[in-house]
């Protein structure tokens, strides 16, 4: 009585439904936000929100600190510019790790992200330009999937996931083959 052969019909199946699955291209995601830093400033931008109320407002962005839940709980800040990117800023933030979330005026959440703010550059004596350090990140990936170590994130794109997708199916099927090969009896 053979009783490998459900196993491997089932193998086959969930490697036949998982292909497609590993090689779709995924949607278009939303814009999300883009937060950077300038010495004690933050800025926050995104493409999200693009309708105005009658303030002239695209909605809110809140700053959270460390122990801040809540939208409310953070410093606040109104979204201003175009109906393409909208931004907001807060100055004199002191040196940590933030979160920033950002609401529309439909009430939809654009987008959160951490960012950590190092303190303001020490002042120079000739007005020269202060260098700007970005760091951008959104806060779901737009394809793939995000891997990366501590702090660190890197975002995988569509030829890494079907590689990976390929890679797993080639291990099902040598798999499936093995045991196939193990269950027929050896003539000698």
């Amino acid at each position: 009585m053979r009783t490998t052969q459900p196993l491997v019909r089932f193998c086959l199946t969930a490697t036949a439904a998982a292909l497609p699955l590993a090689l779709a291209v995924p949607a278009k995601a939303a814009p999300g936000i883009s937060v950077s830093t300038s010495g004690s400033t933050v800025t926050v931008t995104t493409s999200a929100c693009p309708t105005m109320d009658a303030n002239s407002s695209f909605g809110r962005a809140s700053l959270l600190s460390s122990g801040q839940a809540s939208f409310a709980q953070g410093r606040q800040a109104t979204l201003s510019g175009s109906s393409t990117t909208q931004s907001a800023a807060w100055a004199n933030v002191s040196p940590g790790t933030y979160t920033v979330i950002v609401m529309c005026n439909n009430g939809s959440t654009a987008g959160t992200q951490s960012i950590i703010v190092s303190g303001a550059p020490t002042p120079s004596r000739t007005p020269t330009p202060t260098p700007t350090r970005s760091i951008s990140a959104t806060a779901s990936p737009s394809r793939g999937v995000m891997g990366g170590f501590g702090g660190t994130a890197k975002e995988y794109g569509t030829l890494t996931v079907v590689g990976g997708g390929v890679l797993v199916a080639a291990g099902l099927g040598t798999t499936v083959w093995y045991l196939r090969r193990r269950a027929k009896p050896h003539r000698l």
